[in-house]
């Protein structure tokens, strides 16, 4: 684990670790490369779209990365024609972005549509000169099937199309099309928002098996995102991927290489933040809720009725009250998370009962949780 002052930083140290990766990939003989991705787990609030500008930031002259997050997002926006509520419209903003398309010999609605049919149901036209969209649906009616014109699609099916509309770019710079040989990164910041976990995994497995399907080997992928499936999916596909846990911990920022393809998404992460907490001693009151978070997740993923079954002791079910109890009151109770408390040694010991038994009941990697941790100084 390494802390840095900035995310500044950060975005160097991912650049500096991508461009030795791919010179290591010049050495290698052809069939022998490797495509060169990093993914990055981070909650939201982190700071991984900032992380995302503080990547563009480092471009000299000419940018030569390829970007989705939330700004790409934003050049896609609603009218939804409030005045006679019949012709509702996704404009497309002012941007170098859609400028691409103009005068290129290929056609954007089909490369767009081929994606999109992957995902939803819906149709769309687009058009350039006017910079919209417009969406239709066929629906039964009566027996018979009838389409129904500019209509309004969910943020979910929104977010989908216009991952469709990215991907159509994505996929001409990882084939290495003749108008995108500029592209040398790609970085995707968070495409799943707003979706269920079906689709989720179905954007997850297509983007790996676009980046294992890259004709261009030296091309490199940042992907970074807030959600534990998603993150599971693509490191699963990937296995050659360098891994990361971006927290924040004050004014600096760490980012941990994470060495084992084991998925940590919340309890694995977690549980390692919490065995360093309760070996350090300075346990909060916010510990004890992240605690609970990994109680109530695995009494679910067990089907317990509620996460003090989750509660291993040595003595009588008293014992267990008592520490289901203190969590249930340290979890919710009048704490702000911007003002942590230290506990007494009392609350203290509880915790440590509790994560300790938790962690040797449900046979963890004992690799995952060494005996003592290192403080890095940040960068």
């Amino acid at each position: 684990m390494t802390e840095f002052k900035t995310l500044e930083k950060i975005a160097n140290h991912l650049k500096s670790n991508a461009i030795k990766k791919a010179d290591k990939n010049i050495k290698r003989e052809e069939e022998k490369k490797k495509i060169v991705v990093e993914v990055i787990f981070a909650h939201n609030g982190v700071g991984k779209t900032r992380l995302s500008g503080a990547f563009k930031e480092l471009a000299t002259e000419k940018s030569d990365t390829l970007y989705f997050n939330a700004f790409t997002e934003d050049l896609f926006h609603w009218d939804n024609d409030l005045e006679h509520n019949t012709t509702r419209v996704l404009q497309l903003k002012e941007s170098k972005f859609f400028k691409v398309f103009e005068g290129r010999g290929f056609d954007i609605e089909t490369r767009v549509r081929e994606f999109l049919s992957r995902y939803a149901d819906f149709d769309f036209s687009i058009d350039l000169k006017a910079k919209k969209v417009s969406f239709s649906r066929e629906i039964i009616k009566e027996g018979k099937k009838k389409k129904v014109e500019d209509i309004k699609i969910s943020r979910g099916e929104e977010n989908i199309f216009v991952w469709s509309f990215f991907l159509a770019i994505a996929g001409l710079a990882i084939d290495n099309d003749e108008n995108y040989k500029w592209v040398k990164t790609i970085y995707i910041d968070d495409p799943i928002s707003s979706l269920d976990d079906n689709n989720v995994i179905i954007v997850a497995s297509h983007l790996a098996q676009l980046i294992k399907d890259s004709k261009d080997k030296d091309k490199k992928f940042i992907i970074s995102t807030h959600h534990g499936l998603f993150y599971n999916v693509i490191v699963n596909e990937l296995r050659g991927a360098d891994k990361y846990l971006l927290t924040k911990n004050g004014e600096n920022y760490k980012l941990e290489a994470l060495k084992s393809d084991t998925p940590f998404y919340q309890h694995i992460g977690i549980l390692k933040h919490l065995r360093a907490v309760a070996q350090s001693g300075g346990i909060y009151t916010y510990h004890f809720n992240l605690l609970r978070n990994v109680l109530e997740k695995t009494a679910t993923f067990h089907g317990f009725n509620k996460f003090s079954d989750c509660i291993k002791v040595e003595g009588d079910d008293a014992d267990k009250s008592i520490h289901a109890r203190r969590i249930n009151i340290l979890s919710h109770g009048n704490y702000s998370i911007f003002e942590p408390q230290e506990m007494v040694e009392e609350n203290k010991e509880h915790f440590k009962t509790v994560l300790e038994n938790f962690i040797k009941e449900y046979g963890f990697n004992p690799e995952l949780f060494p005996e003592s941790t290192t403080k890095d100084k940040p960068l």
